[in-house]
């Protein structure tokens, strides 16, 4: 874990469900209004990496070790754990290797996210294995030094599980919804929802596509570039090369 000015660059993941049934859509989740990091905003699902997603249990528990990359595959578990807890979308397989199909009891969905029970008996408990190879790495956002608190944060990109109905945790995240990726730009800029701004540059990369696959197809020919936001002058800009255009954020807006 490395350090900053302001202390522990914590790793976090975040990850984009997409579907394209009846349209092009991605899952996003409203967060709690009490929430420290991004109280009340409308963001994708995601969170913290925790130590029970290095788990050497894992091994036995999960498929698609060979598609992860210098990721490594605790984050991928951290995506698919957050997607859980505040959506109840388990991107898992079952002994056949289909997708599961079940859905994810509020309870138990809310023991997993307050520590009462590790994730991993859960997913053991329904005879599933989580897919790692169904995560493809979509972005990667180190929050700036500017911030008290500071995320190295991994998106993810995935076509959603059909099968699976998205409902929020009620907690951590009050809503949950398929949206557009066009339609919450739009919210954003007239002000009707609140969205950070990793959260809506990552929108305009995914509006860029046509659909799931397109995106995943994007995000696989795309180089990788670790944005880290800078202050210049009364703006935050990011790196002209990470694929979002010559971007500068007003301070005012953060």
């Amino acid at each position: 874990m490395s350090e900053s000015l302001h202390g522990l660059i914590r790793p976090a993941a975040t990850i984009l469900l997409l579907r394209d049934t009846p349209a092009f859509e991605v899952l996003m989740v409203k967060r709690h209004h009490q929430i420290d990091f991004a109280g009340g905003a409308l963001v994708f699902p995601g969170g913290k990496s925790h130590a029970g997603d290095e788990d050497p249990r894992w091994r036995d528990l999960a498929t698609g070790w060979d598609a992860v990359g210098e990721d490594g595959p605790a984050l991928r578990i951290a995506a698919i754990r957050e997607a859980y807890e505040e959506a109840g979308v388990l991107l898992a397989r079952d002994v056949q290797g289909a997708f599961y199909q079940g859905e994810a009891a509020v309870e138990v969905r809310a023991a997993v996210a307050e520590d009462r029970m590790p994730f991993i008996d859960v997913v053991e408990d329904l005879g599933l294995k989580l897919d790692l190879a169904a995560l493809t790495i979509f972005a990667r956002w180190i929050t700036p030094e500017l911030m008290p608190k500071r995320f190295d944060t991994w998106f993810y990109a995935a076509h959603a599980p059909g099968a699976q109905q998205a409902i929020c945790d009620g907690h951590e995240a009050v809503d949950a919804e398929w949206i557009g990726p066009g339609q919450a730009l739009d919210m954003a800029a007239a002000g009707t929802r609140k969205v950070i701004f990793p959260t809506r540059m990552n929108l305009q990369l995914l509006a860029e596509s046509a659909s799931p696959a397109d995106a995943i197809a994007r995000s696989l020919a795309r180089p990788l570039v670790a944005v880290q936001p800078w202050v210049e002058g009364q703006g935050l800009r990011i790196q002209p090369d990470a694929g979002y255009g010559d971007v500068i954020e007003p301070l005012s807006a953060l």
